[in-house]
């Protein structure tokens, strides 16, 4: 038997379901030797004593009525069992996809997506057989056989014996065979997934591939991918069809050993044949238990396999506070600056801190912008304010509130953010910008749409804001993706917004357009921009320059013209570029 603890945990909470079928289980069983007495009685009579029908049908019966209770006892049991197994399921898929939001864009990126999908869709699935059949399975092994043989040694003494010395077999191999099964299936499980997130990768780089002439060699490798798979699924079967065998042969041979015993017994008149043929009756039933359980292991022990990643994500980091219950008003966001103290963060496989020791404010209704090289912190700082990430040291208050202590959802609905590279989904056009905010009315919707460009672009698809633009804006190009991205803004009006790089995939006149219309998104409104072309924020009230995790230099564009350091240097270098 393998019992992993979390899983059992799982099951306690949900325990009501589980009892009922192992009730209902146990209740079939009681039904099963209630049966076989009847069965045994009824034979004996309509072939030895040779009695009449008439005298035969309430027997029949009575036969009939406990045939009936078991099936539907049975049937009882199977429906609690699902539904537990069910709830249980539903329960930890909600855990699953709660915590992947906690943990934020920048775990999802760090992981392989088709790996995660894998163990979201498949692995909590796969816990189905080991919830519905083989949990029930452990009690109903336990109680029927004990049953059964305490039923028989009512009868027949030397059978409850053999019946006792020949049961801890069954365990024994089980056990034994077991571990070798349960090593097999997680290589197998972890096979699948590796196999999924290449494959999912291959799919979506696939132009990639091609240009590089290297599809021929990824398929090569998918293929190795796959018989690897396979041959860890036979090995897999292997095991589960060695572990069926043992099983019944222990099985066949305890039953064929009592079958003798009775036989010998009845021809020397020990026995009589209704008591002979009772016990025959319930034999094979109390080895019955012992080899399902056998094979209702073997189907749980993928879900056993799967759970210990679906565990590493629920385990994964530090709590981002997801569960505070302070809220902030709408009000109380536009009116108050965003103090960084002291802020110090690490990402897990750095040696040295992203951020560290950096405080600094951004007004209430004012616009800063940060500018530095690549890899100076800048986007930490604003994976900080999103919450993200929480910051090893250091706070960020609002109001005089910490942020960490806000709801993570209330803070979300105070911001507006337009990432260098919006993700697009495979929906129509106005979903993917109505995402910015359900309830939002057609005239809200058309306003976006005429201050990011976006009207007369609609206007020439063939089905306006219905038409589908494909995975990811498959059917869009990178200024059409990022004007998306910015009427969701506008249709949000949130009173922070974070831009970063909003006309990085622009031309020069569209640019100079989305500049005066996001110059009114951004009045009144504390932003936050990340800019790497220079001219894009010489109207920001503070730029902060940002080199190795910290503020070397901050002040009012012409300021930062007339004063020596990065901000002169690659203002005069991306003029000298032509950028």
């Amino acid at each position: 038997m393998n019992i992993d603890r979390r899983l059992f945990q799982l099951l306690k909470k949900e325990k009501s379901p589980f009892v009922l079928s192992v009730i209902s289980g146990s209740m079939a069983s009681v039904m099963l030797i209630v049966q076989a007495y009847y069965l045994s009685r009824i034979v004996n009579a309509a072939f030895i004593d040779k009695w009449s029908m008439n005298r035969l049908m309430p027997f029949l019966a009575l036969f009939a009525l406990f045939s009936i209770l078991r099936m539907l006892f049975t049937w009882v049991s199977h429906v609690k069992a699902n539904r537990g197994s069910s709830m249980i399921r539903e329960k930890l898929f909600s855990r699953f996809t709660s915590r992947v939001a906690d943990l934020g864009p920048l775990y999802s990126r760090s992981v392989q997506s088709g790996r995660l999908s894998n163990t979201m869709l498949k692995g909590i699935e796969a816990l189905d057989a080991y919830y519905s059949s083989y949990i029930p399975q452990i009690f109903f092994a336990l109680f029927t056989p004990v049953l059964i043989v305490c039923a028989i040694f009512t009868v027949d003494l030397i059978s409850g014996i053999i019946l006792l010395l020949s049961a801890p077999l069954i365990p024994f191999f089980m056990i034994v065979i077991g571990k070798r099964a349960s090593a097999v299936t997680e290589k197998q499980w972890k096979t699948m997934s590796r196999m999924s997130g290449h494959f999912l990768d291959m799919l979506q780089g696939l132009p990639t591939l091609k240009l590089f002439a290297q599809s021929r060699s990824q398929r090569k490798r998918i293929e190795e991918t796959g018989e690897n798979f396979r041959k860890a699924t036979m090995k897999v079967l292997k095991i589960a069809f060695l572990s069926s065998l043992t099983l019944e042969l222990v099985g066949t041979i305890g039953t064929a050993v009592i079958a003798v015993s009775i036989g010998m017994r009845m021809m020397s008149g020990q026995l009589s044949f209704q008591q002979a043929l009772f016990v025959l009756v319930l034999t094979p039933d109390f080895y019955l238990p012992l080899r399902q359980l056998g094979t209702k292991f073997h189907a749980g022990m993928e879900g056993v396999s799967a759970s210990r990643e679906i565990f590493d994500v629920l385990d994964h980091g530090a709590s981002l506070s997801a569960a505070a219950k302070d809220c902030i008003e709408e009000s109380a966001a536009s009116g108050q600056s965003i103090v960084f103290s002291g802020i110090s963060y690490t990402y897990p496989s750095g040696t040295h801190p992203a951020i560290d020791a950096l405080s600094l404010t951004l007004p209430a209704g004012k616009t800063t912008a940060l500018v530095g090289p690549s890899g100076a912190g800048k986007s930490t700082l604003i994976n900080l304010l999103l919450r993200f990430l929480e910051p090893s040291n250091g706070s960020i208050t609002i109001s005089g509130k910490a942020v960490n202590r806000i709801a993570l959802e209330a803070w979300h609905r105070q911001i507006s953010w337009v990432p260098q590279h919006p993700y697009l989904f495979n929906a129509t056009l106005r979903e993917n910008i109505m995402i910015a905010r359900q309830g939002a009315s057609a005239t809200e919707l058309e306003t976006a749409l005429e201050k990011t460009g976006l009207a007369g672009f609609v206007s020439s698809l063939p089905d306006g804001l219905e038409t589908v633009i494909g995975e990811q804006g498959a059917r869009l190009s990178g200024g059409e993706a990022q004007r998306v991205a910015l009427a969701r803004a506008f249709l949000k009006n949130a009173p922070i917004l974070v831009l970063d790089e909003p006309t990085s995939h622009t031309d020069p006149e569209l640019e100079a357009g989305l500049r005066r219309s996001m110059q009114s998104l951004m009045n009144g409104r504390t932003t936050v921009i990340i800019a790497h072309r220079l001219e894009t924020i010489r109207d920001a009230d503070q730029i902060l320059v940002v080199i190795g995790g910290k503020i070397t230099q901050s002040g009012t564009h012409d300021e930062l013209v007339r004063a020596d350091g990065f901000y002169r240097d690659s203002l005069y270098l991306q003029k000298e570029a032509g950028v």
